[in-house]
């Protein structure tokens, strides 16, 4: 893949708005947009005031009663055109991911993919639409429910999946009638830019879709705005549930999804091979920062524990970390400074807590790009549960092994956790595999399969504080998510006949 960012795109240029169709400047506050692999400032991005912020929900306001009123199979006709641009303009997203967030290009292409599939689910929408009817539910009365858009609704997305996790909301909620205001994250802004701009092109009217970039400001804006009737986001726990708390207090439907500590666990029947491989990738890749990364093995037996420890060992030592733009590195750096200093600082917790640092990633340096945010694999065996490291979500290169006597052992280490995200078990056992899909209190589970994310005809979401809402990210929760129910009842009286009062409530009978 020959990628370069977008020409559109200049280095020392300060990234805007969109709103109402076209890029909106913004003269006040900004913030540097770095390339994570030099450490050099590739551009800067404006933070929205309070009242730029007011202009897009305006604009998304005005346009939604003609949007509202576009036949689905039009809505869905933008949705085809959105997704061919996309494929056609593939190489120029991923490379503003890579650029700005640091994947690794084949990582990204990942991610844009994924996106991609809500897009072409979202084309089905018509179908989704369709209500119930009932013929005759009384006397000459018939009853029928309809799916109505909310209006206004807002997502605010979060650094890790620039590109992907804006598709898993704005796709649907617009084919379902919605107009929509976008607060992706200031850290790497110029994909969901990128895409506006596509959506233009696929023939979406202007107001439909906006974005603002921002920091709380923009944030406490749309949580408070009566106008915007939903809001939909993805981040941490402690913000997850204030955007939760706030939305819902100012009359919002929110669905919120927070953090994780995703556990694999190993049985000692598994395929130790196979099960090493996958906990490489799920637990390294994108250097750890996604919300389905496994950042927890827990080993049943001490010769499971020992043997995947050792295979694990050797296998980082073969990793390559280097940056994104080169497919032969397994792993970029982290998204910013700030954030490599967060998590070597968990890593220097690790050791002080007195778990067993096995691979210590913390001196890697990457020849040629000295001031990249790069932090190598790290591997810390001996884990225990009262550990920070185990306890808090890391959102790095780093995995703790657990060593557990049992299955039910593992599983009461899982269940006990404040997140219950994603879980995995490695096992050739099915009465083992089948016991543990059923009872474990995680919302997304995994059979040998490392990263259980549902596919986009699926709904993604959590239980316990990594999600606060009834109703999951996309797939048939996103219809309900973004609709609301209305059931009508009509009646049409013979002509001529008087009829009398009726006191009792209405029945078939």
């Amino acid at each position: 893949m020959n990628a370069t960012p977008a020409d559109n795109l200049d280095a020392d240029e300060t990234l805007g708005h969109f709103i109402n169709g076209a890029a909106v400047a913004d003269g006040g506050r900004s913030l540097p947009v770095t390339n994570p692999a030099t450490g050099q400032v590739v551009r800067h991005v404006a933070l929205a005031a309070k009242s730029t912020v007011e202009d897009a929900i305006a604009a998304a306001e005005a346009a939604f009663p003609s949007w509202r009123n576009t036949p689905p199979a039009k809505r869905a006709q933008v949705m085809f055109r959105f997704g061919q641009l996309l494929r056609e303009h593939a190489d120029a997203v991923v490379a503003l991911l890579t650029e700005e967030h640091g994947k690794v290009l084949d990582d990204a292409m990942g991610e844009f993919g994924r996106g991609l599939e809500v897009v072409d689910y979202a084309c089905g929408i018509p179908e989704m639409l369709k209500g119930e009817h009932s013929k005759n539910v009384g006397p000459g009365i018939d009853s029928w429910s309809e799916f109505q858009p909310l209006g206004v609704v807002a997502g605010i997305t979060p650094f890790n999946f620039p590109a992907m996790v804006p598709m898993w909301m704005y796709p649907m909620a617009i084919a379902c009638g919605n107009t929509f205001v976008l607060k992706p994250s200031e850290k790497d802004p110029s994909a969901p830019l990128y895409c506006a701009r596509l959506l233009k092109e696929a023939g979406l009217p202007d107001g439909v879709f906006n974005i603002v970039n921002g920091d709380k400001e923009a944030v406490d804006t749309l949580l408070e705005d009566p106008r915007v009737q939903a809001i939909s986001f993805v981040g941490s726990t402690p913000i997850a549930e204030y955007i939760y708390t706030t939305g819902t207090k100012n009359g919002k439907r929110v669905q919120a999804l927070g953090g994780a500590k995703n556990h694999a666990v190993v049985m000692p029947d598994a395929d130790i091979d196979n099960a090493v491989s996958a906990l490489t990738g799920a637990a390294y890749g994108s250097c750890g920062e996604r919300c389905m990364a496994i950042s927890v093995a827990v080993c049943v037996g001490k010769e499971t524990s020992d043997a995947v420890v050792g295979k694990l060992a050797a296998a980082l030592d073969g990793l390559k970390v280097g940056d994104g733009t080169d497919t032969s590195n397994d792993m970029g750096p982290l998204v910013t400074r700030e954030h490599y200093e967060k998590v070597r600082g968990y890593v220097d917790l690790g050791v002080d807590e007195g778990a067993t640092l096995v691979v210590d990633g913390r001196d890697l340096s990457v020849p040629g790009r000295e001031d990249g945010f790069f932090l190598g694999p790290c591997l810390f065996d001996q884990v225990t549960a009262d550990m920070r490291i185990y306890q808090e979500e890391i959102f790095g290169p780093v995995l703790c092994v657990v060593r557990a006597e049992s299955e039910e052992h593992a599983m009461q280490l899982i269940d006990g956790h404040e997140y219950g995200n994603g879980t995995c078990i490695f096992t050739r056992d099915g009465e083992a595999a089948r016991y543990f899909a059923d009872n474990i209190k995680v919302g997304m589970v995994g059979i040998n399969v490392p990263l259980p994310v549902p596919v986009a005809y699926h709904s993604f979401g959590g239980w316990k504080r990594s999600l606060f809402g009834d109703l999951y990210a996309y797939g048939p929760d996103s219809v309900r998510f973004y609709t609301r129910r209305k059931t009508i009842t009509q009646r049409w009286p013979s002509g001529g006949v008087r009829e009398k009062a009726q006191f009792a409530f209405p029945s078939n009978q």
